[in-house]
């Protein structure tokens, strides 16, 4: 835990300020918002001491300060995001702000830098034998409440379709949970996924995604301070996903509170 801050600290009453806004919101959508707008507002230095702060109280399971990081999620997966998010890692890595740095997490450098296929811009038939449609065709049948042709699209390769995919009110979390678990999964759309705040309140959608090897460890290490104590031990055995994140996943266990007696002799969940 972080040692006591003086009371005129920015980054302290930041921290306070969205662990008690952000819980009182009910949209999610607004959540995200409110803290991206919030954080670029106070510029990266700041920014990144008052998620310090925020990330050392989830790893002690507090329920408002995990609620931020939930609304957080979606801003770590998105691509428009990027530069920010660099600049919290770089203040993160420089000022020794270690909770912040275990929640962005990623792998070293020469790991990333091998070459993913480029996307397919090509016409895809939805059917054998069918005329290929073209990438704006899919991202118009996406947006229709067809059945049949949603469950068509759930493999489409493209991230285009797939934000339209889960934008769509007839989606359903079986949907969700197949499209982040397909493998090989492109990082592109676990990028999709992770960005969505409606389906990543979902905890099956978070696991589909996290054990999901294809899943870039950027995206996957700060989905693990959602999780609850039986999951993260699920990714800390698992074999197939990334070192890195069975290592983040095995550090959160270990500085999670001990856990409080049952009364009624059940084991807890968190």
């Amino acid at each position: 835990m972080p040692g006591p801050t003086a009371p005129d600290d920015p980054s302290a009453a930041l921290a306070a300020r969205l662990c008690k806004v952000v819980p009182a919101l009910a949209d999610l959508a607004m959540r995200t918002a409110l803290v991206l707008r919030t954080l670029e507002d106070a510029g990266p230095p700041t920014a990144a001491r008052a998620l310090d702060e925020i990330a050392s109280r989830a790893e002690q399971t507090e329920a408002p300060a995990r609620e931020v990081l939930a609304a957080l999620l979606p801003l770590l997966g998105d691509p428009l995001h990027a530069g920010f998010v660099g600049a919290l890692r770089v203040v993160a890595k420089d000022a020794s702000l270690l909770a912040l740095a275990r929640l962005l997490r990623r792998k070293a450098r020469h790991a990333e830098s091998q070459a993913t296929p480029p996307i397919e811009h090509r016409g895809i038939a939805l059917e054998p034998g069918g005329r290929p449609l073209s990438l704006g065709e899919r991202r118009a049948l996406a947006r229709k409440p067809s059945r049949g042709i949603l469950d068509k699209l759930l493999a489409d390769p493209h991230p285009r379709v797939i934000e339209n995919l889960l934008a769509n009110p007839r989606l359903t979390e079986d949907d969700v949970v197949r499209i982040a678990a397909k493998r090989p999964q492109k990082p592109e759309i676990a990028s999709e996924v992770a960005r969505s705040a409606r389906w990543m309140a979902r905890a099956r959608v978070r696991m589909a995604l996290v054990l999901n090897p294809g899943t870039p460890p950027e995206l996957s290490v700060p989905v693990l301070s959602q999780l609850l104590r039986h999951e993260l031990a699920d990714v800390a055995e698992s074999t197939q996903v990334p070192a890195v994140l069975r290592s983040a996943a095995l550090d959160l266990l270990a500085r999670r509170p001990p856990l409080p007696p049952d009364p009624n002799g059940g084991a807890s969940m968190q």
